[in-house]
């Protein structure tokens, strides 16, 4: 978690890091994704080369370059989840001082999130 004020570029290196392997199927596990998608806040050169050198092939727009219609294809399951997120209204602002019990409350955001996705009819 960091303050409001922190622009979302200063957390792409630490979120990349802390993905958990992946089980596949068959073979070994992955430690990292393939590819990131990102839109054109994250396109400079120190996030590009960053991701490079993890392994990770960069789809981020290019500034007056692509149009972000491009990457709306991917864009719209992030989108969905976050308005899914925002009908709960104590997740909407964060309103808690401490860490643990706004991560608390939303776990059981994403629990109840779940249990709405896979039985619309309970909830």
């Amino acid at each position: 978690m960091t303050a409001a004020n922190v622009h979302d570029t200063h957390e792409l290196f630490p979120l990349v890091d802390s993905v958990p392997a992946v089980r596949m199927p068959s073979g070994q596990r992955r430690f990292r994704p393939a590819k990131v998608h990102g839109d054109k806040a994250y396109a400079s050169r120190k996030n590009r080369l960053g991701l490079r050198l993890r392994g990770i092939a960069p789809r981020i727009a290019h500034p007056g370059v692509e149009s972000k219609e491009r990457l709306g294809r991917y864009r719209w399951v992030v989108e969905r989840t976050l308005a899914w997120k925002n009908q709960l209204r104590r997740l909407r602002v964060r309103d808690e001082r401490r860490d643990d019990v706004h991560f608390g409350f939303l776990v059981l955001g994403c629990c109840v999130m779940l249990l709405r996705r896979l039985c619309p009819d309970i909830c």
